[in-house]
């Protein structure tokens, strides 16, 4: 396994009885990468999270987090991990400074307490509140503060910003690109479009428990479908686009304008309008959350 993979899977299989959550998921990420980990919810991605920390044993195939197989010492992966579940259980009778200064100790005491009441301050956690006080999104905040707080070399977050309201969530995705430029490796899964969008340098999508595309997700969007509507000055003939590659005429007004559909890069469609008096030019390009929907459109048919 080269130094510079952070984790890899090749063939993970995982069952629960008769449902087969992990059916041969293949991943590799590199270090320093932020990598989005996309899926709805039973599609595999927290049973994969739990395999890569030994949480729960998978049933077939090969797992490596930082170089090391998590079954023969979970202990060493588990210490340069930051782990936030997608459910954080917390004693509900501590506070949240007593539930942080648990894990610290857990740690060996190693964390520097100032970069804790940073990271609280940020996101606007009070540490003195019994952890039984708190509404559900504070409790996801502690989660993130304990995943961060010793600066670890490789951050495994399930849905980060799940129950934070839009400011919130904007910080935590600041906490994630700071964490990368200070050398960490983040993998997260989410169900939150926009934000993997903005954030992720590649992406992976799950379906029924096994990655179907791996990929940057400026990638992605440019290689779905896009729609140009464009004007003319003038009637003209618009017949010769249809000849451009990856162009369908969807509907034309009178020569005067034309509705196209574009499978994949904009280039050509663009040379060829050259020729064309155009007065008007309009596109609409998919975002990561249709392209992501596309790869559930027979389940949704299924369903």
């Amino acid at each position: 396994m080269s130094e510079n993979i952070a984790l890899m899977t090749q063939g993970l299989t995982k069952s629960y009885g008769k449902v087969r959550a992990l059916r041969g998921v293949d991943l590799e990420v590199q270090r320093g990468e932020i990598f989005g980990f996309l899926g709805p919810n039973g599609a595999g991605k927290t049973t994969t999270i739990r395999c890569l920390l030994d949480l729960i044993r998978p049933d077939g195939g090969t797992v490596r987090v930082l170089g090391i197989d998590p079954q023969a010492d979970p202990v060493e992966v588990r210490r340069r991990t930051g782990y936030l579940p997608g459910e954080m259980q917390l004693d509900p009778n501590m506070t949240v400074e007593g539930a942080l200064r648990y894990f610290n100790a857990l740690r060996g005491n190693k964390v520097d307490w100032g970069f804790v009441r940073q990271l609280a301050a940020r996101l606007d956690l009070d540490l003195k509140p019994a952890i039984k006080n708190l509404s559900h999104g504070n409790k996801q905040k502690v989660g993130v503060v304990q995943a961060l707080m010793h600066h670890p070399e490789l951050l495994l977050l399930d849905e980060p910003t799940l129950g934070l309201d839009p400011l919130m969530q904007q910080e935590v995705l600041r906490l994630i690109i700071e964490a990368k430029a200070n050398g960490a490796t983040i993998f997260f899964s989410s169900h939150i479009m926009s934000e993997v969008e903005a954030v992720a340098e590649r992406v992976a999508i799950i379906r029924k428990g096994i990655v179907v595309e791996v990929a940057e997700p400026v990638s992605l969007i440019n290689r779905a479908l896009h729609r140009a509507r464009i004007r003319f000055k003038q009637p003209v003939d618009v017949s010769p686009l249809t000849n451009v590659p990856g162009v369908t005429v969807l509907s034309h007004d009178d020569g005067t304008s034309v509705l196209l559909q574009v499978e994949g890069e904009m280039d050509g469609l663009i040379k060829a309008l050259a020729a064309f008096p155009v007065s008007d030019f309009e596109t609409e390009r998919p975002s990561l959350e249709e392209i992501f929907l596309a790869y559930y459109e027979g389940d949704q048919k299924e369903g």
